[in-house]
């Protein structure tokens, strides 16, 4: 297992901690299907069997109990939870690694419970892959040049304008060029960023260097309400209800771009605007965005500055620093970056996702803010998904 690519069950995404114990607790019995989809002009095909042995070798992950013990110590996580993984294992008969149109295709389909960890360790496993075998004399000097451009832009940003309320989180386990890189990455940005650094998504890394894991949900929490027993209009109210049953205002971050910002407003009314502490952008333009969330607050009397904006698609520093100039002092606002921050060496990065494309036999999608993010397997599911939310969106 040394040898492999992921070497803890620790080395992922604290949401899907938050997630599959909310599943654990809620939908134990929940079956689900997951896609994997490359939106690079790249051929993977090649790499199948390294990528399917790295996936095989997954079987072998079992949490320490010093890796317990940490992820007990967390105020969200509970006991049973704790005991429930003591006993997990992945299973990789639920994965299935083939050639599809040409192109290397992975399914997965099981019980969500037991599958939902797979996501983050198959995208880094396919990243690092492909990294290794077409790019083994990587500059990684270069990589530390261009790391250190941006901790510098940021300092440079401090002297002329107030940056009191700027942070940001690491979230680039999923396309980083390597497990190695990625904590050298976050390493630096612990000893250079100070209180700018609120934390990092990657769980194993938050331990090993003693900072705040960061993540509440991802897109799949709230696709799944789309086939867990609910009118369908009534999904994402069904899927925030369930996360406040679960969390208890705690871990109150909600992301909005499942179905459209405009529909999840709709649906995010005075109750869940009061309870959440703010919102989650990861798809189409940010300050649009951002200013459809601050007239939402205002149109519900809620003060926006008592709320927070966490921004986290595709971003980079200066793009951050452009979004906290337009709205610091309005509303309080956070970043999540990711690929530009551990996958940024001179050579091109995969743009890989593994999305929920089924949840109890039906069909379930996504409707994003920006064009070509939409995976689901049947159209007409699709189209009935934009009729019943008033979808008005970009082509998908």
């Amino acid at each position: 297992m040394s040898r492999s690519i992921i070497k803890t069950p620790l080395d992922t995404d604290l949401y899907k901690f938050t997630m599959q114990q909310a599943m654990l607790h809620q939908y134990p019995e929940a079956d689900a299907v997951v896609r994997f989809k490359c939106r690079s002009d790249f051929d993977l095909r090649p790499y199948l069997h390294e990528i399917r042995d790295e996936i095989e070798a997954l079987s072998e992950l079992y949490f320490r109990e010093d890796e317990l013990r940490y992820l007990k110590q967390l105020r969200y996580i509970k006991k049973d939870y704790v005991d429930y993984l003591r006993l997990f294992r992945l299973n990789p008969k639920h994965v299935r690694v083939f050639i599809e149109d040409g192109q290397l295709a992975i399914t997965i389909h099981g019980p969500w419970v037991h599958i939902t960890h797979f996501e983050i360790y198959i995208l880094a496993i396919i990243s690092e892959v492909v990294a290794r075998n077409k790019y083994p004399d990587v500059d990684y000097d270069e990589g530390r040049r261009r790391l250190y451009e941006k901790i510098k832009m940021i300092k440079q940003a401090a002297t002329k304008i107030d940056l009191s309320g700027f942070s940001l989180a690491e979230f680039g386990t999923r396309r980083r060029f390597s497990r190695e890189w990625q904590f050298e990455v976050v390493d630096i940005l612990k000893h250079e960023l100070g209180e700018y650094l609120v934390g990092t998504s990657n769980v194993d890394f938050a331990r090993e260097l003693e900072l705040s894991p960061i993540g509440t949900m991802a897109h799949e929490w709230l696709q799944a309400h789309q086939a867990l027993g609910v009118r369908l209009i009534d999904s994402q109210k069904a899927a925030l209800d369930a996360w406040v049953k679960e969390y208890r205002g705690d871990l109150g971050v909600a992301l909005t771009d499942v179905i459209s910002m405009d529909a999840f407003l709709r649906d995010f009314d005075m109750y869940f605007a009061k309870l959440f502490d703010g919102i989650r952008q990861d798809s189409g333009d940010p300050i649009t965005w951002g200013e459809k969330a601050i007239a939402h607050y205002e149109r519900l009397g809620i003060n926006p500055r008592s709320k927070t904006l966490i921004f986290s698609d595709s971003l980079d520093i200066p793009k951050a620093l452009e979004i906290y100039q337009h709205f610091t002092n309005r509303i309080n606002v956070s970043f999540g970056i990711g690929t530009n921050l551990t996958n940024d060496l001179g050579s091109p990065s995969l743009n890989i996702v593994i999305k929920m494309v089924e949840c109890n036999g039906q069909p379930v999608a996504k409707l994003s803010d920006s064009t070509g993010k939409t995976m689901c397997q049947d159209a007409t599911y699709v189209e009935y998904l934009k009729q019943v939310f008033h979808y008005n969106g970009p082509t998908v």
